[in-house]
């Protein structure tokens, strides 16, 4: 079964566009996100004076992007809970530390990542 509207490029063209609206509410909307997009255009150029070799420069970069990652799902759930209502509901606190945790988990294996990486930098390798 196929989705009904635009195929091919156009589909590809319209995804992209709605990507980059995703992007700019989050920038907009989300401290957090503009914070750690931040650190991310930082530290992706430093993944290649820290990393050793290909993979290990690669790895670091896929850190900054899985924290980015992190931040625009949890600000998706947290827009899905919002829009819902403003009461307090233990199904919608729980929707929103589950994103809050994704996000810690995923700062906590940049921190891991990071700091190990720039041990064995500053220790000559």
């Amino acid at each position: 079964m196929t989705k009904p509207g635009r195929t091919g490029i156009a589909r590809l063209t319209a995804a992209t566009r709605y990507s980059w609206q995703g992007f700019k509410a989050a920038w907009l909307h989300e401290e957090a996100f503009r914070l750690e997009a931040s650190l991310a255009l930082a530290f992706v150029p430093l993944a290649f004076v820290l990393g050793e070799y290909l993979a290990h420069q690669i790895a670091l970069v896929i850190t900054c992007g899985l924290v980015i990652l992190a931040e625009v799902i949890n600000t998706a759930i947290e827009s899905i809970v919002d829009r819902i209502g403003p009461e307090h509901d233990p199904l919608s606190g729980q929707a929103k530390d589950l994103g809050s945790a994704a996000v810690f988990v995923t700062l906590s294996l940049f921190l891991l990542v990071w700091l190990v990486s720039a041990w064995h930098y500053f220790q000559g390798g």
